[in-house]
């Protein structure tokens, strides 16, 4: 597994020194940075070099909230990836977030094994969302809830196998591996997948599949 950089996102000090003292200890972090609010984190972005692979982020913050910051990341740093942790646990704003292209959403009070899982799971997988969450996003899709997408984005049978196999949560290499094809080649396909069905990442995506029953829950 590469190495990643990530931020730690937060108004409270104590608070982002204990996920410090936390991460630094997984093996496949390198650089870790801080910022204290959303605003501090956009600046940080700008100012680095080399763009950290995934951003920790609270909600609710002073100066820039984890909503406005999402936003101005997926326009200005696309490839950056969002892990929301955060102690919001309503459902409206879980969803919501989702809907914003978030690549994960955690609470505080999960387990620093589920956060190196979460963090190892966006690394190969570019999603991460525990049962409960994903239970509640699907729950909603069921339900008719989320706003209607198009059911007609001309997916080819590779395109659809290929989802598919998102779907049951394989790495790019898995399945590549699955579908006799080189690792660059599903590369590619993922990147019309997201073009063809104007979905902002891989959690979108699997929300895409459910809702238009190309996978079924």
């Amino acid at each position: 597994m590469e190495k990643i950089n990530l931020v730690i996102t937060d108004d409270h000090r104590l608070f982002r020194k204990g996920i410090y003292s936390i991460v630094r200890d997984f093996e496949f972090v390198n650089e870790i940075y801080e910022a204290e609010n959303g605003l501090e984190l956009i600046k940080l972005l700008h100012d680095l070099e080399v763009k950290p692979d995934v951003v920790l982020l609270d909600i609710k913050m002073p100066v820039m909230d984890g909503i406005e910051a999402t936003e101005k990341i997926k326009e200005q740093f696309p490839d950056v990836k969002i892990l929301i942790l955060t102690m919001e646990e309503d459902e409206q704003i879980i969803l919501f977030m989702v809907n914003q292209g978030v690549n994960g959403y955690l609470l505080k009070n999960a387990d620093p094994d589920e956060l190196e899982l979460a963090l190892s799971q966006l690394t190969d997988k570019e999603f991460y969302f525990p049962s409960d969450i994903s239970s509640l996003v699907l729950r909603n899709i069921h339900n008719g809830n989320k706003k209607e997408i198009s059911l007609n984005p001309g997916l080819s049978e590779r395109e659809v196998q290929i989802l598919e196999l998102i779907c049951k949560e394989n790495t790019a290499q898995e399945i590549a591996e699955v579908l006799s094809i080189s690792k660059r080649t599903v590369e590619g396909h993922k990147k019309r997948l997201l073009e063809k069905t104007e979905t902002k990442n891989m959690a979108g995506l699997v929300v895409y599949a459910f809702k238009n029953k190309i996978v079924h829950i």
